[in-house]
């Protein structure tokens, strides 16, 4: 079993870290009490296979003294499980940048103390933990792409971390967009079938649809000019460290144009070896 104790400064990145090995596979518990970290130890190495790696985020949000997880790392090497100290720190600078962006409190702030104040008591407070630490991570300069790239290298198995799944949804504007969607497409550019008595009945994925469609050399244009995009994009959202990627295409009613250049874009990104799900919304709505 693989036992992480994540530890460090507030504003840090611990929660990103936490995330991190979470895709990769971790169960992560978030500021369990100290005395419960044994039993949960025993419970994981009673249970093979089940829970095989283990990270707990312990933080002074549990109070200044870390006395209790001390002892409990000692139950814990009694036990015979072994652990790992990954201790993630910034600069004072950095730590203070990030709190005013998000605004949040931090956990050691009371009346009449400053932030830096606050900041400081907190590396003084985590300097044992810090000591005993087996990694030692500086976030101070790192992107997200680059923290979740030293966590993989820190962690990882071998073979490749869970690929992005990508969800192609095809939708209707009058309907309104996709609240998910991270792109979105307006293909209302292109020559409506509703207007064909004929084919106003069917849907995008029929052989009707398809063959009007094609009848413009501007469909075809616009399947490209999609393509090269998506090329371009998903490898740079996998590198990011994106874990899911909702692509969504709009027409007027979501029952003809959206639904075939959905089903053109999902075939698309299949081909490239990406996990996709193909999904249209509005495509049965009167």
């Amino acid at each position: 079993m693989e036992f992480i104790i994540v530890s460090g400064l507030s504003g840090a990145g611990k929660s990103k870290v936490a995330s991190f090995l979470e895709d990769m596979g971790f169960y992560c518990v978030d500021n369990l009490p100290a005395p419960l970290i044994p039993p949960l130890a025993e419970l994981c190495m009673a249970s093979p296979g089940k829970y095989e790696r283990v990270a707990l985020v312990m933080d002074v949000r549990a109070g200044q003294t870390f006395d209790p997880l001390f002892a409990a790392l000692e139950q814990l090497e009694a036990m015979n499980c072994a652990y790992k100290i990954l201790f993630v720190e910034a600069t004072s600078e950095t730590i203070i940048k990030r709190y005013k962006e998000t605004r949040r409190a931090h956990p050691l702030a009371k009346e009449g103390r400053t932030l830096l104040q606050s900041v400081e008591l907190e590396r003084h407070a985590t300097e044992e933990v810090r000591r005993r630490a087996s990694y030692i991570l500086d976030t101070t300069a790192l992107s997200t792409a680059k923290l979740r790239g030293e966590i993989l290298r820190l962690f990882g198995q071998p073979g490749p971390m869970p690929d992005m799944g990508v969800s192609v949804v095809s939708f209707g504007f009058k309907y309104g967009i996709p609240i998910e969607a991270d792109l979105v497409f307006d293909v209302r550019c292109l020559p409506n079938p509703f207007y064909i008595a004929e084919l106003r009945d069917q849907t995008g994925l029929d052989e009707g649809i398809r063959s009007f469609l094609f009848g413009y050399r501007q469909t075809a244009d616009l399947i490209g000019h999609l393509e090269d995009l998506l090329s371009f994009l998903l490898p740079l959202y996998v590198e990011e460290g994106k874990t899911a990627l909702v692509v969504a295409v709009g027409c007027t009613g979501g029952q003809h144009r959206s639904v075939f250049i959905t089903h053109a874009l999902a075939d698309f990104i299949r081909q490239k070896g990406y996990h996709v799900s193909e999904n249209h919304r509005d495509m049965t709505r009167a």
